[in-house]
């Protein structure tokens, strides 16, 4: 994915991607489709409260929403490692969406960080 993007941006494309692996999944067996509820869940929460931090009301409304978007990507990234070490679904389809995933993590860590510690951190990122 295109690091130039904004996060918002990257996320919804994040969620895109979530979105088909689980329609995927959801033609698989029982516990195929159990894992897809919780990917699905935590992977398109992700975009939401990226989006919402935007229109945050406060700096404390964006941490708390963006602090959200950071725990949902880390939930996320578990369910994939699972999907992955499970055998569920293929290392060489699921790859590319866990690192994906990593790097969300990565980022969400260092705009709550940066925020926290009141730098002004949306023009940096192009929020």
């Amino acid at each position: 994915m295109n690091a130039e993007l904004k996060i918002t941006e990257r996320t919804f494309e994040f969620s895109v991607r979530v979105v088909r692996l689980c329609q995927y999944l959801e033609k698989q067996d029982k516990v195929s489709r159990t894992l897809a509820n919780q990917l699905l869940r935590s992977g398109t929460s992700i975009g939401a409260n990226t989006e919402e931090a935007q229109a945050g009301q406060s700096k404390a409304d964006f941490i708390a929403k963006m602090s959200i978007a950071r725990k949902e990507s880390r939930e996320t990234l578990y369910w994939l490692k699972l999907l992955k070490v499970t055998n569920l679904v293929d290392e060489n389809t699921i790859i590319e969406i866990i690192k994906e995933s990593d790097e969300l993590v990565r980022i969400l860590t260092s705009i709550v960080k940066s925020a926290q510690k009141g730098k002004d951190y949306g023009k940096q990122l192009n929020l």
